[in-house]
């Protein structure tokens, strides 16, 4: 049954490969020739150490800057409601604002309208978010990690 299928398709196999030197020689050469070229690529440029850097005491945030300050968000899930509760309460003595937006082009329509001071979060599920200022977007830190 099954053993005698798959013994004449391995020996189906090891003829064909018989036959085509030539091709079944690239086949094993090609991936030990980019193997080595990676391999010596590495060692032309090495990794770079970087010095740790010390501990420091950055002291107390600043809270008089955050003044009517403005933080909208969108869409306005419950998850997303109390995060931002989170954020506007647990940090702060005053709070900060916070307004909820139906749609992120509600959300881009108001920052036109306050540049200065405030800031719109899009949340694109219940971890993750990106951060919109006016005329610009700014990418999590999984993108910046490396500079």
């Amino acid at each position: 049954g099954v053993w005698r299928q798959t013994r004449a398709l391995l020996f189906k196999n090891c003829l064909i490969k018989c036959r085509t030197k030539k091709s079944s020689v690239q086949e094993v050469l090609f991936p030990l020739f980019f193997l080595f070229w990676l391999i010596l690529m590495s060692m032309m440029h090495p990794h770079r150490k970087y010095e740790a850097v010390a501990n420091t005491n950055l002291g107390s945030l600043d809270t008089s800057v955050l003044v009517n300050f403005v933080i909208g968000y969108t869409p306005p899930t419950p998850m997303a409601r109390e995060i931002m509760r989170k954020v506007a309460f647990d940090n702060f003595e005053d709070g900060i604002i916070t307004e909820e937006y139906l749609s992120e082009e509600d959300l881009q329509e108001s920052s036109a309208f306050k540049p200065s001071n405030f800031v719109g979060v899009v949340f694109t599920d219940a971890m993750s978010y990106q951060l919109r200022f006016p005329d610009s977007v700014a990418m999590a830190s999984i993108y910046t990690e490396s500079r």
